[in-house]
């Protein structure tokens, strides 16, 4: 009997670890052999544990299971069966390419990663030049996936043109924005997908030598995705000659300390360099002088997990999903008050209202949602009104906000959203490098000016605009640039919530 139990981190902090070990005991107590493999997750954190049993060559699900739970499952008689999980209505509406194999192979098997399709994309890209892989991600309209949407393909042409004795590919896997667990469940889920996308990078670019950036609060990723390096390199996917192909490609994991600013990938580059976190200013583009001074591709950990698809499948099978400039899927995480949480795939231009209110199940306390934060703790707030905006990188734009990361954060109508502006301006405050004034004083000052706007002082409210312009001018990266999308967008459309100082400057 065929048993997956997750160990994905966020299933293990919900009891994973005590349900497979009581899985085990009442196996061995009922003489029955069992397979129990520790797979990913599925995404659908509500129902982590999820526990599947192989059952006439088919998964069924049961969940979320909890350790007194394993006798019934294993007997056939739980009441918390869910049915074949391939057929549940989250799984049936994903189109899942980046995450295909997530939470359905057993992460450490380079068997299971190959019969389900792994390295197929790496094949066809050892047999074609670098300009042909560059102009393959290109043509595929692939674009960042953890920040400002990039054209992935131009940064790579940028390294492949540049001249120099050595290049880099720096994946950057410092997820630290809240409510995102992509970047982290790719790792723990399919941690051979990443090396395949940043081996294709290496062969596309010229570059030879890889590294990935991770946080230290993911121990799980960190052992993960170490020992897929080590059983890549000893089975020649990694090392002098790639799969026989002549060409060379190594990557090592390299542990950052948790500094928020080292997201920002020239602060990631100054870390990884041992240097202190903090901006540079660009000129020069990392593309150009990047890693130790030479040519570096910087992605986030999505757009390089994503690379083998578009390899493997053609750039035009991925470029068929998606709308205007948005092209492919994005990989959605639903967090905050959601009856249902987790991760979505799908294909952009889904809206935001089918998101919340029929995917995730609206609120998990039942009261009407009254905002959702897109983008991390530097996305807008964005009212009901603007739900029926079509997640895209262009049409969250047009509505002042941004996609970012695709992480979804939800606030029911008990929410203060003068407080969540304050949180953002508290945050930039903390995580600031402290390189640019404008971010390492306006965060402070706009705490200040937020506390008077709270006492109901109508003069901060137009000194909270003037400041907010003056960090996104003037600011060196994101941090202190985008603070003002979460301060305004809560100033500007929930107006109640600021009622005390209007009513004041009326």
């Amino acid at each position: 009997m065929k048993i997956w139990v997750p160990m994905d981190s966020a299933a293990k902090a919900l009891g994973a670890d005590d349900v497979a070990e009581a899985i085990g005991v009442q196996a061995a107590a009922r003489g029955i052999e069992i397979e129990l493999i520790r797979n990913g997750s599925r995404g659908m954190v509500w129902l982590e544990p999820l526990v599947e049993v192989e059952i006439d060559g088919v998964r069924h699900g049961f969940g979320p299971a909890l350790p007194s739970d394993a006798a019934a499952i294993l007997d056939g008689s739980s009441a918390k069966a869910l049915g074949p999980v391939d057929d549940l209505d989250w799984m049936q509406r994903q189109t899942r390419l980046t995450f295909a194999r997530c939470g359905v192979i057993d992460p450490l098997s380079l068997d299971d990663f190959e019969a389900h399709g792994g390295l197929t994309g790496l094949r066809r890209a050892i047999a074609m030049s670098g300009a042909e892989i560059v102009q393959e991600v290109t043509a595929s309209g692939l674009r960042g996936r953890g920040g400002a949407g990039f054209p992935t393909g131009i940064k790579w042409n940028t390294v492949l043109q540049a001249q120099a004795d050595r290049k880099y590919i720096v994946c950057n896997a410092d997820e630290g924005d809240s409510g995102t667990f992509a970047d982290r469940m790719i790792m723990e889920g399919d941690p051979f997908t990443l090396i395949e996308g940043m081996a294709i990078a290496g062969l596309g670019v010229g570059a030879t030598k890889g590294f990935v950036y991770l946080r230290s609060e993911y121990p799980d990723a960190i052992k993960v995705m170490n020992t897929a390096v080590k059983i890549a390199r000893q089975k020649g996917i990694l090392g002098d000659d790639v799969m026989g192909s002549g060409r060379a490609f190594d990557m090592e994991i390299r542990v950052g300390a948790g500094a928020y600013v080292c997201g920002e990938e020239t602060s990631l580059l100054n870390s990884l360099e041992g240097k202190r976190g903090v901006v540079r200013a660009k000129p020069p583009l990392p593309a150009l002088e990047g890693f130790l001074g030479k040519p570096t591709v910087v992605n986030n950990v999505i757009s390089l997990a994503t690379v083998p698809v578009i390899l493997a499948k053609g750039a035009q099978h991925y470029a068929d999903f998606g709308l205007g400039r948005s092209r492919g899927t994005v990989a959605l995480q639903i967090a905050g008050n959601v009856a249902r949480g987790g991760l979505f795939e799908t294909a952009f231009g889904m809206s935001l209202g089918e998101v919340i209110d029929d995917i995730a199940g609206g609120s998990a306390s039942g009261r009407p949602v009254k905002a959702v934060q897109v983008g991390g703790p530097l996305g807008a707030y964005l009212p009901r009104e603007k739900f029926d905006t079509a997640l895209g990188y262009e049409e969250l734009d047009a509505e002042g906000g941004l996609i970012g990361h695709a992480g979804l954060v939800v606030f029911d109508d008990a929410t203060d959203m003068l407080q969540m502006a304050r949180f953002a301006m508290e945050f930039c405050a903390v995580e600031s490098c402290g390189k640019c004034t404008p971010c390492r004083i306006g965060a402070v000052r706009g705490v200040e000016t937020i506390d008077r706007i709270a006492r109901g002082d109508a003069d901060a409210l137009p000194l909270l605009a003037d400041l907010c312009e003056t960090m996104t001018d003037g600011s060196l990266c994101a941090l202190g640039g985008f603070t003002p999308y979460p301060v305004m967008s809560a100033v500007t459309h929930f107006p109640d919530d600021f009622a005390t100082a209007k009513e004041a400057a009326e």
